[in-house]
């Protein structure tokens, strides 16, 4: 394997990774923000308050998001077995 080629490979598994996470990144950088305005506005300074609603929206978030994850993981490991079975 060239050294493009291992550069390509490697910033394709990347491109996948960023696609596979934002969702649940996103999902957690809002509701912590949201709950921390809340807590803002509200006065109430508990820290374990962030935590519950924002592991219950991750999962939920996961859950919708599966089988794009699964389809973006298939994809990748097929270019992996296709770059595997040409050497």
């Amino acid at each position: 394997m060239s050294p493009t080629e291992s550069i390509d490979f490697a910033r394709n598994a990347i491109y996948v990774l960023l696609e596979i996470s934002t969702p649940a990144m996103l999902t957690a950088l809002v509701i912590g923000l949201a709950i921390g305005l809340l807590q803002a506005m509200t006065q109430i300074q508990e820290m374990t308050l962030v935590f519950v609603p924002k592991i219950i929206a991750i999962f939920v978030v996961l859950l919708i998001t599966m089988p794009f994850i699964g389809s973006a993981m298939g994809g990748l490991m097929t270019d992996i077995a296709e770059r595997i079975s040409a050497y």
